[in-house]
This record gives C-alpha cells, structure tokens and sequence, in this order.
C-alpha cells in the first residue's frame, strides 16, 4: 500500500461523531413515540458541528491535507490552525484564510 490515508483521527472528529450519535439516536426515539425528541435530536446534531468546528479551530482537527508522521497521533494539537489551513471551509468560515497570498490585479 503506498502512502497513509489520514482520515480524521482527531479529537474533534471523535468528539463530533459522538455527539452526533447521541442526536441522531434521539431523533430516532423521537421518530418512534416521544415526538419532541425530534426537536431536541436535531438540536444535538447542530450542537454536534459546532463543537467540531470549534475544536477544529483549537487545534484538535486537521488540515484538509495528509499530515506529517509526527503529526498523526490525536494527542498533538496542530498550531498552524492559528493563521488557517489552506483550502479549508471550517478556517474561511472564522476568518482564517490561510497560506494563500492575495494580490491586486495589474489591469
């Protein structure tokens, strides 16, 4: 096998997941009987992708790119979140534009 498929592997990607299990087993009771846990299900999922967005921006996610060896383990955080990954919505959504270098047109 050549190369490393780094997907996910994260403390934000297991957080997220676990969250949005819990949401997404209380929108099935819901659907099943107790029909607010509709309600209170689609809450926890929306709960669910913030509190991965906001890990993400912490420095427990990932760039949208394979990582380095010394960076595949869910215990480093990664510091280079700070200034924004390139080409990632999650850092763009907070204001972090990343490595890429705008420049005005010359026309």
């Amino acid at each position: 096998m050549s190369g490393h498929h780094d997907d996910g592997h994260t403390v934000a990607g297991w957080v997220g997941s676990a969250v949005a299990t819990v949401g997404a087993l209380v929108i099935g009771v819901g659907v099943v009987g107790w029909r607010p846990g509709i309600w209170l299900g689609l809450g926890v999922l929306v709960a669910a992708l913030l509190v991965t967005w906001v890990l993400h921006l912490a420095g427990w996610g990932k760039p949208p790119v394979p990582r380095s060896a010394d960076q595949r383990r869910m215990s480093v955080r990664d510091l280079s979140v700070r200034a924004g990954h390139t080409d990632c919505l999650g850092c763009r959504m907070a204001g972090r534009r990343g490595g890429r270098v705008r420049t005005a047109d010359a026309s």
